[in-house]
């Protein structure tokens, strides 16, 4: 069986893997500390980051953008980019938009310091950049917000990629009950219809071994 190499509360496995789900394809978890640089694992990818995913004929495709792309290729049958060149490429750059700028913005200044250093013993957390990244969190809010407004779903009026991108960075941050809804409600309410969805409540119970958001 295919196996996906990924890490817990991590936005890019999540992506992955609710993008499989949403195909109906099977899959087996495979924990990774990428932190222990395994020779193994870094045969499969040299990067050393997750995810990884590894198909039965032993096919490697690492980076979840393009183990999503790779899967819109084989199993075409549920479409999750687009059906048009217009739609794919606004689906694309709301992709890049979570993948990279909110990644950057707010990921790494909550999760990255309240979960990940703590985890690893790298100290505590950096109190500017949590300070920062609540800030940034709210123009994220805001822009999901302005996009539904207008639209059914983030890229369009079909669910995409894009919904599943942004609510899987969201995820991760409402893990630890720093997405303050109560101010976006318009946000709120797309992030609920996505995470109800079948291929997102696995990922519900998905934390840290042995940490604790209270004590965060």
């Amino acid at each position: 069986m295919r196996t996906l190499y990924y890490l817990w509360l991590h936005p890019f496995s999540r992506k992955v893997r609710a993008v499989m789900a949403e195909k109906g394809l099977d899959f087996e978890l495979q924990v990774e500390n990428i932190w222990e640089r395994r020779t193994d694992f870094l045969a499969l990818n040299p990067a050393g980051d997750v995810p990884v995913l590894v198909e039965d004929d032993g096919t490697t495709l690492a980076n979840s953008q393009v183990i999503c792309e790779y899967l819109e290729e084989v199993y075409p049958e549920i479409n999750l980019l687009g059906d048009n060149p217009v739609q794919r490429s606004e689906t694309r750059r709301l992709v890049s938009w979570f993948d990279t700028k909110f990644e950057n913005e707010v990921s790494r200044n909550l999760l990255g310091e309240k979960v990940i250093k703590p985890f690893l013993k790298q100290g505590d957390p950096h109190g500017p950049s949590v300070r920062a990244g609540y800030a940034n969190i709210h123009y994220h809010l805001d822009y999901i917000g302005f996009l539904t407004e207008k639209r059914e779903w983030l890229a369009g009026n079909q669910y995409s990629l894009a919904d599943i991108a942004a609510a899987a960075h969201l995820s991760c941050i409402d893990t630890l009950g720093d997405v303050p809804w109560e101010e976006h409600p318009a946000a709120r309410e797309w992030f609920e219809k996505v995470t109800s969805r079948e291929s997102f409540t696995a990922l519900a119970d998905d934390k840290a071994p042995s940490f604790d958001t209270a004590a965060a």
